[in-house]
């Protein structure tokens, strides 16, 4: 079993140890996943050098350098440098060159989402616009606890059931019927209930329901 589980990790390389990219590095190493952090800064080096792996002072703008710190022996390539466009631009462009197959870059404006989209990341990261729609999503709606986007507009939010229904058999809320979305389960506590008619709700369960962001809308304003 400790071997399947070893199969699944992978090794990573962070680019850029800011708060952004220091978060991501220090997270994927507690995973027990293989991190290399990368930067030009000396005190963010050495604020991970007891968390990661190995980590090293390294300009990103350099292809050499990069090569020299073993970078394309590793699978995914975060490049999270932050406000320096030219620097985030040529180096993604450089782990793009070293083979690394899977790439994730920090952007800083859509403008420059675009840009390297069409040097071929494979995710480009807008964190403070990607934040900003899920804290507006919970203000919208007191009672939406988290939500989760699938893409293609699709989300999974996880919602907690209201006094004003406590009590209410699921189906009476005729979540496939009235709104376009569909009930992948509700939970009290720890205990899966799943999704059947019969299911009363109790306040505070979490029910977690798929559907476009529009239908969700409707649905959790109708609550």
């Amino acid at each position: 079993m400790a071997q399947n589980k070893d199969k699944i990790k992978r090794s990573f390389v962070i680019i850029g140890l800011g708060t952004f990219g220091g978060t991501i590095a220090t997270e994927l190493a507690r995973f027990g996943n293989r991190v290399l952090g990368i930067d030009v800064n000396e005190k963010n080096v050495s604020d991970l050098a007891d968390t990661v792996a190995e980590a090293v002072i390294a300009d990103g703008r350099d292809e050499e350098a990069l090569r020299q710190a073993g970078v394309d022996h590793y699978d995914v390539a975060v490049v999270a440098i932050g406000e320096d466009l030219e620097a985030n631009i040529l180096c993604t462009m450089n782990v793009k060159l070293l083979g690394i197959k899977t790439v994730w870059v920090k952007a800083l404006s859509k403008t420059h989402h675009r840009i390297l989209a069409k040097l071929g990341a494979d995710r480009v990261i807008l964190p403070e616009q990607e934040m900003g729609q899920h804290i507006a999503q919970m203000l919208h709606n007191p009672v939406v606890r988290d939500y989760l986007s699938l893409g293609n507009n699709f989300h999974v939010i996880n919602i907690n059931v209201p006094e004003e229904i406590e009590d209410t058999p699921l189906g009476d809320l005729k979540i496939g019927e009235k709104y376009e979305t569909r009930c992948l389960g509700v939970m009290r506590g720890s205990e899966y209930l799943g999704c059947g008619d019969d299911v009363r709700l109790k306040k505070d369960d979490k029910m977690m329901i798929l559907g476009r962001r529009d239908e969700l809308r409707l649905f959790g304003d109708g609550l």
